[in-house]
């Protein structure tokens, strides 16, 4: 099976992208998603943000609230790191788990889609890494449009987001996302023609 790890910033179009390589054929696995069911409640991971955070960042049925989680972590680097530091192995040890049955299955090409796929050391997993880049302005206009984010929240993810940018230098592949969704679609198409169907799919990864 092989493996590729897919990472960008918050409003690049990482999403879209993931989307995209879906549609194509590959199995995509959501880090974020995965994140989320890394501390649900009744796991380690949630006794662990709660022992870390305290009670008020969970919701009425009790599972950890992401928006008021956020709210800590965000515009607080340390909140962050100590955030980072009990949910990232969790989310790790998740994707292994994934990527070892979808391997079984017979599954040609798997996606991992995570923002941190380098910050958190999972780029190991994978055989080889494409990042989505926009310009600055381009993904503060999506944000505020699409997202529907104060412009003061916009500044303080993308102040987080700038601490651990990943240099687009380290991935295989850069997709530039510079136009319209089906500019980005046809992109990556393009990408798949060139690199998986003229590879195939039988090459040897790191999870046979």
């Amino acid at each position: 099976m092989r493996v590729i790890g897919l990472t960008g910033g918050i409003g690049t179009g990482k999403s879209e992208a993931a989307t995209a390589l879906a549609e194509l054929g590959a199995e995509v696995i959501d880090a974020d998603a995965e994140g989320h069911l890394a501390y649900r409640s009744g796991t380690p991971g949630w006794e662990r943000v709660v022992e870390l955070f305290g009670r008020d960042v969970l919701g009425p049925d009790g599972e950890v609230d992401r928006q008021k989680l956020g709210s800590i972590v965000f515009g607080n680097p340390a909140a962050l790191a100590s955030l980072n530091e009990v949910v990232h192995p969790l989310i790790r040890e998740r994707i292994k788990a994934r990527l070892a049955k979808l391997a079984a299955s017979g599954t040609g090409i798997a996606v991992v889609d995570a923002a941190l796929l380098y910050q958190a050391g999972w780029d190991d997993l994978t055989d080889e890494v494409w990042v989505v880049t926009a310009p600055p302005e381009a993904v503060a206009r999506r944000l505020l449009a699409q997202r529907g984010m104060s412009e003061q929240t916009l500044r303080r993810r993308l102040d987080a987001q700038g601490r651990a940018e990943t240099p687009a230098s380290r991935a295989g592949v850069t997709i530039e996302n510079t136009g319209s969704l089906e500019e980005l679609r046809g992109r990556v198409g393009r990408l798949w023609r060139q690199r998986i169907l003229k590879e195939g799919s039988a090459s040897h990864g790191k999870n046979d």
